[in-house]
């Protein structure tokens, strides 16, 4: 008897069975000028998927290539979707998805830099899982030194606002499941950071992600992330939190400013029983508090009303448009002898095939 799924989120139910099989895959690649790595990565995914006896479709995006990329695709035997105009890594990936025959996707670099190799076992944790990170902290990680500074930094900063620790926060190599992933299409930026906002999207929805080490390879040709790309990752981590975790920005700026107007409070309360000689309650009668000690405190004060609005606004919008597509980490269920069905902690019914109760 197949178990079925109902989460806290009021997502869909589907049977066990449906979510643990992987029949076919589609594999979807942005191409932009990839025309000495396309072919021969098209190659090791499909020798990789069929050593696995994986059924499967390769779908590469040439987003408007001026080098001979999409005849090199032809070559391959993938199949090839052009964009009349370059849009961005982003919307390639968008077009991709949307052209699978397929619920399970897998996103891979044409670059050659990901093992193709590692998608059979990326594909088997997705059986516990909404999604799987290629996660480069492997025994080969071939990572320029002069980007590894402004990846940790943007790291860091992303595991504050999700709350969750985060391997690898834009790996380009991944796997999910279609339908889950398009609720986010109009939040998903069309150039690189497509993969830096799915991330924080699906943990701050309580999605399980799984990171799977895997090693990363120098690329093959010119890479297209240049220096002002931290800012757009920088600035998009930012607006990412204003959606979905507002408090993880303005409670530090809150305590930041407030913590400074008290530090100055407490100077100019000093200060005045160092210059004055006056004592008793005639002190109450003189100016003590600086206007840059009140303009601090009630900056920091601003700063707590509105991350506290900004809360309850997203918490409201929340609870009209959840997730609807199920997810794994936010179930509950036992298995038992007796059919029955358990009460989740907010109220929701949750079918189940054993004695009712709640884990």
């Amino acid at each position: 008897m197949d178990r079925m799924f109902l989460d806290r989120n009021e997502r869909l139910q589907f049977p066990e069975s449906e979510r643990d099989a992987i029949s076919a895959v589609s594999v979807v690649i942005p191409a932009f000028n990839e025309v000495d790595a396309v072919e021969s990565q098209v190659g090791d995914i499909r020798t990789a998927l069929e050593a696995a006896g994986i059924t499967h479709e390769i779908i590469v995006v040439d987003d408007c290539s001026s080098d001979g990329t999409g005849a090199a695709v032809l070559r391959s035997g993938a199949r090839l979707i052009q964009h009349a105009e370059n849009k961005g890594y982003g919307a390639a990936l968008k077009t991709g998805i949307l052209a699978a025959r397929n619920e399970i996707i897998v996103i891979i670099d044409a670059d050659g830099t990901y093992p193709a190799q590692e998608i059979p076992c990326l594909l088997e944790r997705l059986k516990t899982a909404d999604m799987v990170v290629g996660a480069r902290v492997g025994e080969s990680v071939k990572i320029n030194w002069s980007r590894r500074p402004a990846k940790w930094f943007l790291r860091q900063l992303a595991q504050w606002i999700a709350d969750r620790p985060i391997p690898d926060l834009n790996s380009g190599m991944r796997v999910f499941r279609r339908d889950c992933v398009m609720q986010y299409f109009p939040l998903l930026s069309n150039r690189f950071s497509f993969t830096t906002t799915v991330t924080l999207a699906y943990l701050s929805d309580d999605y399980k992600l799984d990171y799977c080490p895997i090693d990363y390879y120098p690329r093959i040709g010119k890479s297209k992330i240049i220096a002002w790309h931290f800012l757009d990752f920088l600035i998009l981590i930012i607006r990412m939190s204003m959606m979905f975790n507002p408090l993880r920005i303005f409670t530090p700026l809150a305590l930041f400013f407030g913590g400074l107007g008290v530090l100055k409070t407490i100077y100019d309360i000093l200060s005045l029983f160092a210059r004055s000689s006056t004592r008793g309650l005639e002190l109450l009668v003189q100016p003590v508090l600086s206007t840059s000690a009140v303009l601090l405190l009630f900056v920091g004060l601003q700063f707590l009303m509105i991350g506290m609005v900004a809360d309850g606004v997203i918490r409201r919008i929340a609870q009209a448009s959840r997730p609807k597509f199920p997810s794994f980490s936010s179930t509950s269920y036992e298995i038992g002898p007796e059919a029955g069905s358990i009460q989740d902690f907010t109220g929701e019914v949750i079918p189940e095939e054993g004695k009712a109760k709640h884990g």
